[in-house]
């Protein structure tokens, strides 16, 4: 009897670990609105890499791989919010055996106009987060859990957030060093940056086993 039954659990698991060991079938998708529609962006998704950089055109372009299994929510409200969150189709049999997305497919490429956004919000886990040439005129924050943090060429009006654990935090801010109030907690990391008072804007800086190296140009 204890044969048998060790049998079919092993068939079972069997059935299970091949139904899940496939990563979905993605497929790209796009989602495209005037700027003029929008003043702030938040996205908050997992384990996807996030490249933001500027459009040549006057549109929001956001491109992304999606399957029946892994998709994301995208809305705007009424005050000009566009929001964009992880969704997930999953039975709990499809996280048996699962295997991540391929690299290709864990990517999202978001074009922005030049100096449109009163904010940008950005979060993400097990990824890296990529923001060239962006300016904001308010806050600019990017919080990635087990990946890095890079940035080139930003500008910021009043704050920026930069958080990361297990990662990196390096690049470049378009602007005078003395013009920020300087919040840095380093952990188990190197930093060329600490703090500073006196700034009539705020640059807070978290970074938890990883090294921070942030340039004022």
């Amino acid at each position: 009897m204890k044969g048998k039954f060790l049998i079919l659990l092993i068939v079972l698991l069997t059935v299970f670990s091949l139904s899940g060991c496939s990563a979905g079938h993605f497929v790209p998708g796009q989602y495209v609105i005037e700027e003029s529609r929008v003043d702030t962006i938040n996205i908050d998704v997992r384990d996807r890499r996030i490249d933001v950089t500027v459009s040549e055109d006057d549109m929001i372009h956001i491109e992304y791989f999606t399957s029946e299994e892994e998709t994301y929510g995208i809305s705007v409200s009424d005050s000009g919010v566009l929001t964009m969150k992880s969704v997930y189709n999953k039975d709990w049999m499809d996280y048996i055996g699962s295997v991540k997305p391929s690299k290709g497919n864990r990517v999202i490429s978001v074009r922005i106009p030049e100096c449109v956004l009163s904010s940008l919000d950005i979060s993400t886990t097990n990824e890296t987060i990529s923001v060239n040439n962006i300016s904001v005129s308010d806050t600019l924050s990017l919080h990635s859990n087990g990946g890095d943090v890079r940035f080139s060429d930003i500008s910021v009006g009043r704050e920026a957030n930069l958080k990361t654990k297990n990662g990196d935090i390096r690049g470049y801010i378009v602007d005078d060093y003395e013009n920020f109030t300087i919040n840095c907690d380093v952990k188990k990391g190197d930093s060329n940056i600490g703090d500073r008072k006196g700034g009539v804007k705020t640059l807070n800086i978290s970074c938890n086993n990883g090294d921070v190296s942030i340039d004022f140009i």
